[in-house]
């Protein structure tokens, strides 16, 4: 086995994080560094730097952009009052209601616009001074919404999602939709479990029980901005419009929503294309540089190693996929959750399927691990941002957080060991 490699990638990966050089700049970087073991310098720049462009040249990845646009659209559109008005109704006569309210809406905001940090924004804003008024702990309002919030990218429509399908090489996109909806249902009734043991043990107030009259004007209210899941994901399975094609159809109506709700002016739409092209800029550069750390990898010949490495400790499955899923827990510290699966994707699909496992299964597996790595520092975005709206830190945030990773990990654990969970629903659409 070739070590020289796979060292000058993971030092210098490492040390360039660890001196405070951005995720994006490290990652291509640590691909130079890799490639020049190899060729000379101005071939292996050249070759980073193509592989930064032709890597972005891709139709799929059109649908990055204007689902991240419908997600502004949507977080400024009022979307998020009537979710959490709807969920109210639903759950805020239980144990710990504000915290499921929370975490109900931050599934059906992560859900329908794509983005966990759209979903913490929105949540920790409106929701997280209503807590505090009600009696709850400022970092106990703060860990619910961090951990509610990533639910959203296994909850279809999901940007990270669409990248897994293209980082393996062609699973379906709408396979992958569907078989998010039982993990990210799962993982949200693990997180309003514990949530509401949390909220009871230490007696926060129980609202009042809605009447099946204001249950109803809620779900009435909700209803459009509900409907688009319908529309978006109804049309990307039933055929009618690729995955791509549905996120431009729906900017067009979160668009259209925005305005009907009086929310959004036309005035107030310069700031949110700018606002969703600062976060695209972002979200595209990472893509790129990982594209170009996946071709040096495949070019040093590093995935057949590890994976090489990885069946030789065992071919037992269950051993195999903890061994990934620990990996993957250790890399979403560190890593971005978008880098983390362009790289390591092709290093762990062949291991899995070589012993059997479904790419769209793995998937699920990869995104729902990746998740619980924005949750955690040095690299938690949304940790920061959960933490940042709460206006407290991440050290008064770790202890009411503990129980909801562990609580994240046993949702993990159940999707690994059982494809069902992740494969039964596509199968019933033929996928």
């Amino acid at each position: 086995m070739e070590y020289i490699p796979i060292l000058v990638l993971v030092l210098s990966f490492v040390c360039l994080l660890a001196i405070g050089t951005p995720v994006a700049w490290s990652i291509a970087i640590s691909s130079l560094l890799t490639l020049m073991v190899s060729i000379p310098f101005v071939p292996a720049a050249t070759t980073v730097s193509q592989r930064m462009g032709t890597g972005l040249d891709s139709f799929a990845l059109l649908a990055i952009p204007l689902f991240i646009l419908s997600g502004e659209l949507m977080n400024k559109g009022g979307i998020a009052h009537r979710l959490i008005a709807f969920a109210k109704t639903l759950v805020g006569a239980l144990p710990g209601g504000l915290a499921l309210i929370n975490i109900i809406s931050a599934m059906l905001m992560g859900a329908i616009a794509g983005s966990a940090m759209a979903a913490a924004s929105a949540m920790g804003s409106i929701l997280g001074p209503e807590m505090e008024k009600e009696g709850y702990s400022k970092q106990f309002g703060a860990a619910v919404n961090i951990t509610a919030a990533t639910t959203g990218l296994v909850i279809p429509p999901s940007n990270v999602l669409i990248v897994y399908s293209l980082a393996s090489g062609g699973a379906s996109i709408a396979a992958l939709f569907l078989a998010g909806y039982i993990p990210g249902i799962l993982t949200g009734l693990f997180l309003m479990i514990v949530a509401s043991i949390w909220a009871k043990k230490k007696g926060y107030k129980v609202g009042k029980r809605s009447s099946l009259k204001e249950i109803f004007k809620t779900f009435i209210d909700a209803l459009p901005s509900l409907f688009m899941l319908v529309v978006v994901i109804g049309g990307i399975v039933t055929g009618i419009f690729t995955a791509t094609e549905a996120s431009a159809i729906a900017v067009l109506y979160s668009l259209l929503l925005g305005l009907f709700y009086r929310e959004i002016s036309f005035p107030k739409l310069p700031q949110i294309l700018l606002d969703s092209t600062a976060t695209t800029a972002i979200v595209m550069l990472l893509i790129g540089a990982s594209m170009s750390m996946s071709w040096a990898m495949s070019y040093e010949n590093i995935p057949q190693e590890i994976s090489t490495g990885l069946l030789a400790l065992s071919d037992n499955p269950i051993i195999i996929l903890l061994i990934i899923n620990l990996l993957l827990l250790f890399v979403g510290v560190f890593m971005d959750m978008t880098p983390a699966v362009l790289i390591f994707t092709p290093i762990f699909l062949p291991v899995v399927t070589k012993l059997g496992l479904d790419p769209v299964h793995f998937g699920i597996i990869m995104v729902l691990n990746l998740c619980i790595g924005l949750c955690t520092p040095p690299v938690g975005s949304v940790l920061f941002v959960g933490v940042g709206i709460a206006k407290t830190t991440i050290e008064k945030v770790v202890r009411p957080l503990l129980p909801l990773f562990i609580a994240m990990i046993f949702a993990l654990f159940l999707v690994t060991y059982f494809p069902e969970l992740s494969l039964w629903l596509p199968r019933q659409f033929g996928f």
